[in-house]
């Protein structure tokens, strides 16, 4: 299968060899951590299939799985052989810093989280670093940036970018002219950044990951009040933020609310349209976005993901999101980030 590419403006700009990524990626944290456990050969499945179904972007970071997850897409590179060369791998650095505040982000510091990467994923340059949701101040620190920008201009890295919670971190990263892409939650779930983040994102060039987009699961459809997950599972133990940002898990939204409100939007679609292909599309189908990221914990998952980058959005499902989102989700989650 060929899926649709989209150009990372700015990075096109560079030269770099990868400025392209397949409309659906695959977004790699379930392949380290925090979603219960996937063996080898699963998570090495999820690849294949992934690329099989025509994606060709990677995103991860280097503590999901404490490098687990780096490492596997490596063993799946070298496999490819000559075929790697079509794909492009996005990372993240910056969540080992301990302590986690923005004084820890020296130039030491990201030097060697770069190099981590770089050893995890058996290449000299990466493709694409981001800052993997930082402290707040991090963004008014010219130094970081310049040591980005430096490690750019050694060839280190191909392009960097950031990882963002809130969309008034996106818009500070945006206005940043060595930054290539922002990584920010878009879901039926989260609708702020069509504001003014998608937009401000467009007119720079700059390209936007849609992250976290059927809502750590929420929008799969498949959850009822009584599902439980396991104790290794952030959807388990992170669901009032104990462990990090509260927005990562379902989205900042309530379960039982997510659930009245998936109930709705499934209520809308064709009977032959699975909600999680219709959610995944309408992401893709915002003006600005270059790749949607969704996770898979198996390769069918990973196949059906995929799917949603040749299929088209039912007529009136957009206006659903819109109507769903004022009703139920607008209140608790569109001030927070």
């Amino acid at each position: 299968m060929t899926l649709e590419h989209r150009t990372f403006g700015r990075l096109k700009l560079t030269g770099a060899a990868h400025a392209s990524a397949s409309v659906v990626g695959l977004g790699c944290w379930q392949l380290g951590a925090d979603w219960g456990e996937v063996s080898e050969d699963d998570a090495l499945a999820v690849l294949r299939a992934a690329h099989d179904s025509g994606v060709t972007f990677f995103d991860t970071a280097d503590v999901y799985g404490d490098g687990r997850s780096e490492k596997l897409i490596a063993r799946f590179r070298a496999e490819l052989g000559d075929a790697a060369a079509g794909i492009m791998v996005a990372t993240k650095v910056g969540r080992r810093a301990d302590p986690f505040v923005a004084e820890t982000y020296s130039e030491e510091n990201l030097r060697a989280w770069v190099d981590r990467s770089r050893t995890n994923l058996q290449t000299d340059t990466l493709d694409l670093v981001q800052l993997h949701c930082p402290p707040p101040a991090v963004y008014d620190m010219d130094p970081v940036f310049d040591t980005l920008a430096e490690l750019r201009q050694e060839n280190v890295v191909a392009g960097f970018g950031v990882s963002v919670e809130t969309t008034a971190e996106a818009l500070t990263a945006i206005a940043r002219p060595g930054v290539v892409s922002v990584q920010i939650i878009l879901n039926a779930f989260r609708l702020k950044p069509l504001d003014e983040v998608l937009p401000a994102a467009m007119e720079a060039g700059v390209g936007i990951i849609a992250r976290v987009p059927l809502a750590s699961g929420l929008l799969s459809g498949k959850y009822t009040a009584d599902t439980t997950f396991d104790e290794n599972d952030h959807r388990n133990y992170n669901r009032d933020g104990a462990a990090f940002d509260v927005g990562e898990t379902f989205s900042g939204v309530d379960f039982a609310t997510g659930l009245a409100a998936v109930d709705e939007l499934r209520a809308d679609l064709p009977q032959d349209v699975p909600l999680p292909q219709a959610a995944l599309r309408w992401i893709i189908d915002q003006p600005g976005v270059t790749t949607v990221i969704p996770g898979a914990r198996n390769a069918d998952q990973a196949r059906r993901n995929a799917a949603a980058g040749e299929s088209t959005l039912p007529a009136g499902f957009a206006d659903t999101v819109r109507r769903v989102y004022d009703a139920r989700i607008r209140e608790s989650v569109h001030t927070r980030w």
